[in-house]
């Protein structure tokens, strides 16, 4: 005789199922909001990196400026 799963046991089955799937999507929504963190950071050093350049580009032409100022001021005289 053929043994057949009960109604009860194939219940338990698809709730089964339907559980896995349910933490396969919590799981990938997990790792996406993870990856999108992390790029929200890389993005974050990224800015602090362009206003550090920005800072120092300014500097320097602040300092050019005045050895050329300077210069202007030693012809001068």
């Amino acid at each position: 005789m053929a043994f057949t799963p009960s109604k009860d046991q194939k219940r338990r089955e698809r709730e089964q199922k339907k559980l896995d799937k349910r933490m396969a999507r919590e799981d990938a929504r997990a790792e996406k909001l993870e990856a999108l963190q992390l790029a929200a950071e890389a993005d974050i050093e990224l800015t602090e990196e362009q206003i550090q350049a920005k800072i120092e580009a300014d500097f320097e032409a602040e300092l050019e400026a005045e050895a050329a100022a300077e210069r202007e001021s030693k012809i001068a005289c």
